[in-house]
């Protein structure tokens, strides 16, 4: 039961990076790409609708993280108290860069908080790979199952490191390029003429560095935990993770001068999902690592008891059903280009 938790916490986060992760880089190429007011208005106007409602998962990711692992929330969310405090102020300052510039109507002030809006975005994607690359490498946990790191120290791999050093810099790189670039095939998916063109040209832009970032994540990755490779080596199935993630990437790089963005889009969405659920597949059943082995926490040490996992899924799969029939629900009424006008943007 512990395992099948695990699987859906993972799924949780995975929807929510590949949801609000085209809204959330739509920001940080707005202003890139959209030369008038007008196409401004345009970019707004893609993620107008779903953005807010994007960020459900977010909030039922860790409501679901709570129930099925309490001790593992506990300790993450003590111990990286620091950047969720970042990441909270983030996702505040992009909300009010977002509606304040529709209501006031002054231009310096919509110059700012276009900038508010565009640069919270850019930092929200570094930070959430930052915070996966914690993950990934581990955390200093103790034998109390707690720990605490600085925002950063001298960027080098310890038994105490910073949130922020080489490896984790690296991955909030990636994360930041990848999220760019998806932000970017959804604006070319969802407006026309010459916005979508210059979008689709951030897109393209993006591509090499991705591809050459993929590489060097997972061989820096490797070089840090080589017992990554484990469930790989044990379980062949895990190799068309992999197969998932660079045929994702070859059909983003056919697609988008082609001109198809919708296909391109959905390329960039399962490479994300290869990528996340390869991390998943490599730390299971680990949920934290620590940089100490024998203290990491998983799904063993920090489940809760068996009789709530059982009930607890009854009731979230009723949860999950409204949660998926309101996003096929409101994506297809918000299907197709997007005009200026629509909404209040």
């Amino acid at each position: 039961m512990a395992s099948l938790w695990f699987w859906i916490v993972a799924a949780m986060i995975t929807a929510y990076v590949v949801l609000d992760g085209f809204d959330l880089d739509a920001g940080a190429i707005y202003l890139a790409v959209a030369k008038t007011d007008e196409e401004r208005r345009r970019v707004l106007g893609s993620i107008g609708p779903v953005w807010d409602g994007n960020e459900v998962w977010l909030i039922a990711a860790a409501g679901t993280l709570y129930f099925a692992f309490p001790q593992l929330y506990a300790s993450s969310f003590s111990g990286f108290y620091l950047p969720l405090m970042v990441v909270l102020w983030l996702l505040i300052l992009r909300g009010i860069g977002i509606e304040f510039r529709t209501h006031v109507h002054n231009p310096v002030w919509q110059n700012f908080f276009d900038a508010v809006f565009s640069a919270s975005s850019i930092l929200l994607a570094v930070f959430f790979g930052a915070a996966l690359g914690n993950v990934v490498r581990g955390v200093p946990l103790d034998s109390t199952g707690y720990f605490f790191e600085p925002l950063w120290t001298s960027f080098q791999l310890s038994a105490q490191p910073g949130i922020l050093d080489w490896y984790t810099v690296m991955i909030g790189g990636i994360s930041l390029v990848t999220l760019t670039a998806h932000g970017a095939l959804y604006v070319a998916l969802k407006t026309d003429e010459d916005l979508s063109r210059r979008a689709r040209g951030v897109a393209l832009l993006c591509w090499p560095v991705q591809f050459f970032l993929t590489c060097i994540s997972l061989v820096a990755t490797y070089f840090i935990r080589p017992d990554v490779m484990g469930n790989y080596e044990r379980h062949t199935i895990g190799l068309l993770i992999p197969i998932l993630v660079f045929g994702s990437l070859g059909v983003m790089l056919w697609a988008n001068p082609k001109g198809k963005e919708k296909l391109a889009f959905m390329a960039s969405s399962f490479y994300i999902t290869g990528m996340l659920i390869g991390a998943a597949f490599a730390l299971y059943p680990v949920v934290l690592p620590a940089r100490n082995p024998q203290y990491s926490l998983t799904i063993y040490n920090t489940a809760a008891g068996i009789h709530g996992l059982r009930a607890g899924l009854v009731w979230w799969s009723f949860a999950a059903v409204l949660a998926v029939a309101y996003f096929v629900f409101i994506y297809r009424m918000f299907r197709g280009k997007v005009q200026v006008g629509e909404g209040h943007y």
